[in-house]
């Protein structure tokens, strides 16, 4: 499980945001995690205590926001969600697709005062 080295990074980077824009409190994070990410949500909201603990995130919501995987299909063009159809196009068939979305993982916001 490497969500938990991911969620001290994530430590990492807020506290380098704070003391740049000189933030007393966070209050929310809110994660995109793209369902092709190799990141499983439920273990994220699992290790993330463990990561803030005795930080000044410690009382902070995190929040985490799933990208679809979409792709496109490279012989008609449709657009459809890959993990429905286990990347077959709906409309052709054909599982010869470019990724449009699906692996992102970003801290999207932090609410803070």
């Amino acid at each position: 499980m490497h969500e938990i080295s991911i969620c001290y990074q994530i430590v990492e980077t807020l506290e380098d945001v704070v003391k740049e824009n000189h933030l007393e409190e966070v209050q929310k994070i809110v994660l995109e995690i793209g369902e092709l990410a190799n990141v499983v949500p439920m273990y994220m909201y699992e290790c993330f205590p463990c990561a803030v603990e005795g930080t000044m995130f410690e009382k902070a919501e995190l929040v985490i926001e799933t990208v679809a995987g979409i792709g496109e299909c490279k012989k008609c063009g449709n657009k459809y969600q890959l993990f429905p159809v286990e990347g077959i196009c709906p409309l052709c068939g054909e599982k010869d697709f470019e990724l449009i979305s699906g692996r992102e993982f970003n801290i999207k916001e932090i609410v803070a005062r």
